[in-house]
Parts: C-alpha cells; structure tokens; sequence
C-alpha cells in the first residue's frame, strides 16, 4: 500500500503542476504535505514507476483514489464527511490564500472582466472545488415548448449520503451555529464536520455592490455554464427591494458578460435559502432571456425606461434602459405596486390578514449597451385545493416536478429529481411492450402518451419521452404563472399595468 500511496502522490504533485497550481519547485513541499495528510511517514521514490497508469488519471480520479487509500489504511472511515475533508485538505495545499486570488481576480479584471472569471472559473474546477466528475453524471438536453426550447436537467451529481452519515448527522447535537449557515462568507476555509461540508480549498472574491461588502463565488455543483452565487457579508434574510434592484445592476455594469438575478424572498416562491440573502448569476442565456417580446406598455414616471411583457408562461415584466438608475427607479415603483395590489377576479390577493403574498423574482443583464431588468411576478397564497401553493406546481405534475419554483427553473432550466432516471428508464420499457412496474404516480401520465402514440420504437422512444418531460416542465412553469397566457390571464395583467399607467 505504501508503495501505491507513493505513486498516486507523484501523480498528484504531477497533475497539479501541470494545470498551473502549483510551480515545479513547489513540488517536495506539496508531497510532504499531501503525505502528512495521509498519515504516511515515508516516501517510496521507485514505487512511482510500477504504477504508470496513475499519470494518465484526470485530478478527481487521483483524489477518488487517495481516498479509498485513506480509508484502507484507516485514516478516515468510508463515510462522505469524512472522505470530502481530507479531500478538501489535499487540494488546499495547492491553492494561494484568499488575498492572492483576489489580487490575481483584479489584476486579471484590469485586462477584461472576461479574463478575470475565466481565471476564477478555471482555478475552482482545477482545484476540485467544482465537482466536474460529478456534474458530467448529469443528464441534460434541450426541448421545445412554445415558449422557446427548456433546459432539462435530472439531477444525478450530488452524492447520496450513507447510512452510517445519515446516523452519524443524527447523532450529533447540532448545536454549532458556525458558519451560521451555507453562504456565510465563514465557509471559505472551513474544515468542515459531520452536516457541513468542507470547504478547505474554497476561495471567493470580494464584489462590493453599492457600498456594501458581497462576494462572488462558483457553486460546486454547477447547473449551467459559470454558475455563480453572490452573496451578502451580512447574514440576513433574503429581501427584495430597491437596494436588490440597485446591487443586480450593478453587478451586471462590473461584469456585462454575466446576468444575475434573486429568487423571491417569500416561501414557496423563493428558493432553498431564505435565510442569507444571495442572488445566482453566470454565462448563460435561458430560454426566458430569448423569449418574445408580446406587447409593450408606458412608465410615465419613466419617459428613459422601455417597458414590454415578455411572452413567457410565467408573468414576466422586461424594463430597458441606458439609465441605470432610472431603471431601478421603475422596478422599485412596479415592486411597490405589486406587493398592495389584489385582483380578485384573477385570484389574487396581496394579504391574508398581515401576512403578504406579492413578490418578484428579479433578474438583470446588459444587452446592447442597455441595462436589462426582468420582473417575474409571483404570489404565495395556497388554498384547499392547491394547499402547496396556488401558484406552484399543482398536484398532477408532482410526479415530475414538486419544489419550489425558483430562479434557475423560473428562467427555463428544469432542475429534476434523481429517482427519474431509472423510473423514466422504467417506461420506456413499458412503452416499449416490455412486462414492468411502473411507479403508480406515473401511471396516469403513462397511459395518456399512450393513447396519443400509436407507433412508439426503439428508435423514437427516447425523443418521445424528452419531449413529455418537456411538456410536463411547461405545465410546471405555466401554473407557476400568476397571469395564465390566455386571453382572460393577459386582460387581468393589464389591469395591472393600468393600474397607474396606460397599457397600449
């Protein structure tokens, strides 16, 4: 064993050398500690050559291997938690300290904004810090619908956690409130515990957004290209206001080649965290950002601001302007409006008793020189008949899609649960004629594609059932929207704009 810990070592100090990480001086001291780490007091130089085939191995398998090292030799237990800290340990030998990547960021920043992400972007898939190997696993495609082509994506790359760490997370008493929570800037460093991931080799950059302190980092596990989170210094709620319109626009006026937007800060409209206030950005153009425009309207408090209603299943107000701060003016007004404002006829109502329901998801770009702002409405009122949320993926859509509809999937990315693999896996067989069971929450579904297909093949069943999804992801977007697309839903949105400006 000592003798392949060596050459998987080699291999490592090798790999990280050869992607820029460390310099070829660097590399006894690296050893020495990678060696440490593992709990290995010596250092086989010969042993390198009886393992040629190490050299070959992408840095995640290097480490995937360092691991099940670690844990024949009994330096961690073959848990998760475990094995992800000292793998987090490993690649922060490579890595600078925090001000040296900032200084790299703004030196490269000087050059172009570009540069100074794609240096940022590089590093943290380099150092393991965005899990690459675990991402690849997920499954991905483009569908039409009739509001341009939907990203689906079945989740498959975050692990699943062992009996013996659900056990060990159970045990414990979760009584440590540091870092106070997933996106606190505490993390970056952080060891981590059993329940909090580690974060030796994490690293984020300082983005000051209108004289406050925020900072940028990548997310580990990517959904789309450059997936970013930025996030406040302060740990606070999640609040959409003026100042998230005023630090999106700025955002955007550092870093153009990005958009960036908030999920809504109300449950069941919001996102996983309600409780840090953070938006996700990234190099990626959504099908909701190419979407037509449907109708436009006027601001007359805002001569400088074009306004349009953006043909899309979701309620989505597009603002544009040179004027960033007229712009932010104008999505304040609209926000102000939108949280007092009650329809009964449409179904929806600003209050229950003092409890509000109106919000926005925002999202903001630059687009030919003009700063862009997307308004999506959203409401949060539930019923009897719909007790997860009016406005939320309604029950016969559950077997695709349940959570709450936030900012990825808001913008055309459906972010799908992992169990649909195989249970999609397990229809096509059926469509196929073969003798399955098909999960009873499918059924239904099942049994409609196929009365609507009569000649279902080999070769046709896996574009049919990408394109069932797609249609299930639509129906998913269209309840989430507050005005439906048909006639009587555009007629109830503008009463809306008419209420205080003159809809065209």
């Amino acid at each position: 064993m000592e003798e392949k810990i060596s050459a998987l070592v080699e291999a490592f100090v090798q790999k990280t050398i050869e992607l820029n990480l460390i310099e070829t001086s660097d590399h006894i001291y690296v050893r020495n500690q990678v060696l440490g780490l593992l709990q290995q007091a010596s250092f086989d130089v010969n042993a390198v050559e009886d393992f040629p085939e190490f050299k070959e191995l992408d840095l995640p398998d290097i480490l995937d291997a360092l691991l099940s090292a670690a844990v024949e030799t009994n330096v961690v237990e073959d848990i998760l938690d475990e094995k992800e800290i000292l793998s987090s340990k490993i690649m922060d030998v490579c890595l600078p300290l925090p001000s040296r990547v900032n200084a790299l960021f703004y030196e490269k920043y000087q050059t172009a904004p570009e540069a100074a992400t794609d240096y940022f972007y590089r590093l943290s898939q380099d150092i393991n810090y965005i899990q690459t190997k675990r991402i690849a696993k997920n499954i991905h495609y483009k569908t039409p619908s009739p509001y341009g082509a939907l990203d689906i994506t079945i989740n498959l790359s975050k692990p699943e956690k062992d009996p013996e760490q659900i056990k060990r997370e159970r045990a414990m008493k979760q009584n440590v409130s540091y870092p106070k929570c997933l996106l606190c800037a505490e993390n970056e460093g952080y060891v981590g515990r059993i329940g909090h991931p580690a974060r030796s080799n994490h690293r984020i950059i300082e983005v000051p957004l209108e004289g406050e302190p925020w900072f940028f980092q990548y997310s580990p596990y990517v959904y789309y290209n450059e997936h970013s989170i930025i996030f406040a210094r302060e740990h606070r709620p999640m609040k959409i206001d003026r100042g998230s319109f005023a630090r999106l626009t700025a955002f955007v006026e550092k870093f153009p080649h990005y958009f960036i937007g908030s999920n809504a800060d109300l449950p069941i409209v919001g996102g996983s965290i309600l409780s840090h206030d953070h938006y996700q950005g990234g190099r990626y153009t959504f099908a909701m950002t190419e979407a037509d425009e449907e109708f436009s309207f006027t601001l007359d408090q805002f001569a400088s601001v074009e306004a349009h209603i953006v043909k899309w299943p979701l309620s989505v107000i597009r603002l544009r302007s040179e004027n960033r701060e007229e712009l932010v003016n104008a999505g304040e007004s609209i926000l102000n409006k939108w949280q007092s404002y009650s329809d009964a006829d449409a179904g929806i109502f600003a209050y229950t008793d003092d409890t509000p329901h109106n919000t926005i998801t925002p999202i903001a770009r630059k687009r030919d020189e003009k700063f862009e702002l997307d308004l999506v409405l959203r409401n949060n009122r539930t019923s009897d008949e719909h007790p997860l949320g009016i406005f939320h993926p309604h029950a016969d859509v559950h077997h695709i899609k349940k959570e709450n509809i936030g900012l990825i999937e808001v913008m055309g990315l459906a972010v799908l649960p992992p169990r649909l693999k195989d249970e999609i896996e397990t229809i096509k067989k059926y469509l196929l004629g073969e003798s399955v069971n098909v999960a009873e929450y499918h059924q239904d579904w099942v049994q409609s594609i196929v009365e609507r297909n009569a000649n279902v093949t080999n070769e046709n069943v896996d574009q049919l059932l990408e394109d069932e999804l797609g249609k299930k992801f639509t129906r998913v977007l269209e309840d989430a929207g507050v005005y439906k697309t048909d006639d009587k839903g555009r007629a109830a949105f503008k009463r809306f704009l008419a209420y205080g400006n003159e809809a065209k």
